[in-house]
């Protein structure tokens, strides 16, 4: 008799199964027609399946249909409720959408949404529609929808390379995860190029188009393929959940985790969908890692949004973010690694001459030279990519020829002091002088204006004090040798007091940050009633980020504006985003993908026990992106002013 050792369910994966079986208990079910390209019969299949739920007696509805003239499409609409699309009107143009607020009062059992990673256009609630299908998932409305491969954002650089095309209605992984069923739609590619040819897919100049430059047959079989790998691996998931909730023995993941090392260049975004395929293949947990250098502060802006957009593409995804302090990415990355047992770790190298590698050295060597047992996959770039600029304001505080003129002051200075002194000393110290020059103006000038010493300083050492003295000429050719050196050491001099000069101001900006946090936890620790708590908040919120700050809380049943922060003048049009920021928990507004027309980001004020309030904030720069650092300081005044919010609440009602 052949017996197994007893098998257990492990219990965090226990827990963590039935608490999301908890949360989907009253959520609507999601059902996805995933196809390889427009053509294969997506929407067909889901009208097909609508009418089969009709006649089970299913209230069903259609919220948005787009049949593209196809006969046999528009043949199978008919017999179902067809909500009417609501118009939108942008630059004197109608848009038809579908009409979220109608979709969500009827409260259909289920409504059919196609084309799921469409945009809908300015000015809706959502900025893409799989936003929409959350919403209607959140209300308990059952949702089947439409969509391709090409669409799922993991993927856009694979299919980028498949098909020279940069797809950019994407959406993220989640939501394939989340979905309750997954139908593949397959058919052949030759059957539907032959579609294609008898305009059964598009009219025929649009079918021509599509045949010269995307419906290629190597580009079908390549699409066809992701398509089917996507399909497999989310049967794989739903296998292995199954088998480890029931303790059925198998050859499980020995704990794997991967970690992507992110950076301000654009492979940054490549390097965290091959990290999430990577994890996904792993079965494992994911974490984006960016390593914030001294020198981060001199980023451009556009560097720093980069960093920002990366950072949240990799939250879509699915991955945990990490910003860390830290002077070497390399040594950095490893040490982070090892305090959070990762595996492997993914990174990027861009195409650089060899002798800037040998010169400056090279993160990648120093990451697999100090790797010890952690795999490193390095993601190599396929054409060079110029590093992100550098905002070079922090080391030139004044205007330049100001710096230079401070410069050539001091220079005179001292040759003016050496000329008294010259006959008492040796030139020897004489040259210490004009070194010590170097390092004051480099300290209170920046690095090129302390270049410019040093080489102004070397010409009057030479000039004023090396025979033949009042001229250029050099007697003893060693003294080339001692100006040489002085140009040299002058340079090294300014780079390192440049550097500790950055260090400097990045520790005094994470002081900054770390003071206004404790500094805010000590005035709510004091605070007693909920104007005191809205009103130091945003005394806070303006000495970090010099915005203006709102906060709204619930009085009987409506949100009203606090007096103690009534700083911002709200329209009715701010107060309906707050609304619904306060009715969904969602952050909405500035820079985000709900209402992002709004001039105002709307943050929830969420504890464990309920949402208190909104805090609403107001960058000073129109249009711009509120980076990642700044996003999590917001995110963490919120939480503290929401705990303290109920803190106050259970006092008063235990009183």
């Amino acid at each position: 008799m052949i017996t197994f050792p007893e098998c257990r369910p492990d219990p965090d994966t226990l827990l963590a199964r039935i608490q999301g079986e908890e949360r989907q208990k009253n959520r609507g079910k999601l059902k996805i027609f995933l196809g390889y390209i427009a053509g294969v019969g997506k929407t067909y299949e889901m009208l097909q399946a609508a009418h089969h739920r009709k006649r089970d007696g299913i209230d069903v509805r259609i919220g948005y249909v787009e049949t593209h003239g196809r006969v046999e499409t528009e043949a199978l609409v008919e017999g179902l409720d067809v909500i009417p699309r609501k118009m939108i009107e942008y630059q004197n143009v109608k848009i038809p959408e579908m009409d979220l607020d109608t979709i969500l009062t009827l409260r259909p059992e289920l409504v059919l949404v196609d084309e799921l990673a469409h945009t809908n256009a300015p000015d809706s609630r959502h900025l893409k529609r799989y936003q929409d299908v959350e919403e209607l998932l959140d209300a308990g409305i059952d949702v089947y929808t439409t969509l391709n491969v090409q669409h799922i954002e993991s993927l856009n650089d694979v299919v980028a390379q498949i098909t020279g095309v940069i797809i950019r209605e994407t959406i993220p992984d989640r939501v394939i995860d989340e979905a309750a069923e997954i139908e593949l739609v397959d058919l052949a590619p030759p059957e539907l190029l032959q579609r294609l040819r008898e305009g059964k897919v598009y009219v025929p100049e649009m079918a021509a188009r599509a045949l010269e430059k995307f419906f290629n047959e190597g580009n079908l079989f390549a699409l066809r393929e992701l398509a089917l790998r996507r399909a497999a691996e989310r049967v794989d998931d739903q296998m292995l959940a199954y088998m480890q909730t029931r303790a059925i023995p198998g050859p499980w993941a020995a704990g794997d985790s991967l970690l992507v090392c992110i950076g301000p260049g654009l492979l940054s975004e490549r390097l965290v969908r091959t990290a999430r395929r990577q994890a996904d293949r792993m079965t494992a947990p994911w974490t984006a890692l960016y390593v914030r250098k001294p020198s981060h502060h001199r980023l451009s802006k556009e560097a720093q949004e980069q960093i920002s957009k990366t950072l949240h593409l990799a939250e879509t995804l699915g991955a945990t973010t990490a910003t860390v302090p830290g002077i070497n990415v390399a040594t950095t990355a490893i040490d982070y690694a090892r305090k959070h047992n990762v595996t492997r770790i993914v990174i990027g190298k861009t195409l650089r001459p060899r002798w800037q590698e040998f010169v400056f050295g090279s993160v990648v060597d120093q990451l697999i030279h100090n790797s010890g047992t952690i795999d490193i996959y390095v993601i190599s770039s396929q054409e060079k990519i110029a590093p992100p600029p550098l905002d070079m304001e922090p080391l030139l505080p004044a205007t330049p020829p100001k710096d230079y003129v401070a410069g050539l002051a001091l220079v005179a200075l001292i040759t003016l002091i050496g000329w008294l002194i010259h006959s008492f000393i040796s030139p020897t110290n004489l040259a210490v002088l004009y070194i010590l020059g170097v390092v004051a103006i480099a300290w209170k000038r920046g690095l090129r204006p302390a270049i410019f010493t040093a080489i102004i300083g070397v010409i009057s050492f030479d000039f004023f004090f090396i025979p033949p003295y009042l001229s250029f000429r050099v007697s003893d050719t060693e003294y080339l040798i001692t100006f040489a050196g002085m140009i040299v050491l002058g340079a090294l001099v300014s780079i390192l007091v440049t550097r500790s000069r950055e260090h400097a101001e990045a520790a005094e900006i994470r002081e900054q940050e770390t003071g206004t946090l404790y500094g805010l936890a000590q005035d709510l620790v004091r605070a007693f009633d909920a104007d005191s708590i809205v009103s130091a908040v945003a005394v806070h919120v303006r000495e970090i980020f010099q915005w203006e700050c709102v906060f709204l809380l619930p009085e009987e049943n409506h949100l009203v504006v606090s007096p103690a922060s009534q700083i911002l003048t709200l329209n009715e049009d701010d107060i309906a985003v707050a609304t619904w920021a306060f009715q969904h928990s969602v952050i909405a507004g500035y820079d985000t993908d709900t209402l992002h027309g709004s001039p105002i980001r709307y943050i929830p004020l969420v504890s464990s026990q309920k949402v208190w309030g909104i805090m609403g904030v107001k960058p000073t720069e129109p249009g711009g992106v509120i980076t990642h650092e700044q996003e999590q300081i917001l995110n963490a005044f919120a939480r503290q002013a929401a705990w303290a919010l109920e803190r106050v609440n259970l006092t008063r009602n235990r009183d």
